[in-house]
């Protein structure tokens, strides 16, 4: 795992999440084909970047996330 390669995960849940108002873990993990470890990994990068927000679901049950509106 390298910088390079966590970019290009980055940008697939980037572009997962231009699709979509808002996505949960499982939502953008079906949507990207990322491992676990994979996707934590791009939203600490877009998250690090402040392009991604993070929220609680209605029933607190999954932490959802969105784009920053810029």
């Amino acid at each position: 795992m390298n910088t390079e390669t966590i970019g290009a995960w980055a940008g697939q849940v980037w572009n997962a999440l231009n699709t979509a108002d808002v996505l949960d873990n499982k939502q953008i993990k079906k949507m990207t084909k990322l491992k676990d470890k994979e996707l934590c990994a791009a939203l600490g990068w877009l998250a690090r970047e402040g392009k991604i927000a993070f929220e609680e679901s209605g029933d607190d049950k999954e932490i959802l996330v969105r784009l920053v509106q810029e």
